[in-house]
């Protein structure tokens, strides 16, 4: 949870916005305007390099942002960012308030149900939209809703691990 070398992704672009090189982007901060509070970010494009990312802007437009990012001048540079990921560091997220966490820091806990059933390690959590959801894999993955006290009964940090109220079968 606390590893500074852990980045999150925070953002993606989904192509060119007109034709003076802006971009549109998806923000998974919320709002979606604290993307660019996390900045610098680490884009990593759809071949898998990497590059740093300062001084970037945007506003509201559609469905996310409008961005505008240095050296990113024309519609051919912005469309060729198409797919491209923005990271931050784990570290540059402001530490969570007393009882919450970020859903990132699931991600590698031990999860077991009441009977001591190893459902392997917490992967991805996400929303389904009716509520949130732990895919977790060990034997194979599984999918558990994210309803407390329901079906998550213990959740504890330092010991790494997830208790859950879950059938082993299902």
């Amino acid at each position: 949870m606390n590893d500074p070398t852990r980045r999150i992704l925070v953002g993606r672009i989904h192509g060119a916005f007109g034709v003076r090189g802006e971009v549109k982007l998806e923000s998974l901060t919320e709002p979606p305007s604290n993307l660019l509070r996390y900045q610098p970010w680490t884009l990593r494009d759809a071949l898998g390099r990497e590059r740093e990312i300062a001084n970037a802007r945007a506003r509201p437009g559609g469905k996310g942002l409008i961005g505008t990012l240095p050296g990113v001048d024309d519609r051919d540079a912005a469309e060729a960012l198409r797919g491209a990921e923005l990271y931050v560091p784990r570290s540059a997220l402001p530490p969570p308030k007393d009882g919450e966490f970020y859903w990132i820091d699931l991600e590698g806990l031990r999860v077991s149900n009441l009977d001591g059933v190893d459902f392997g390690t917490v992967i991805q959590v996400f929303s389904n939209g009716a509520n949130d959801v732990l895919l977790t894999r060990g034997d194979r993955e599984r999918m558990i809703p994210w309803v407390r006290p329901q079906f998550v009964r213990d959740l504890d940090f330092e010991a790494g691990r997830i208790v859950v109220d879950w059938d082993a079968d299902f």
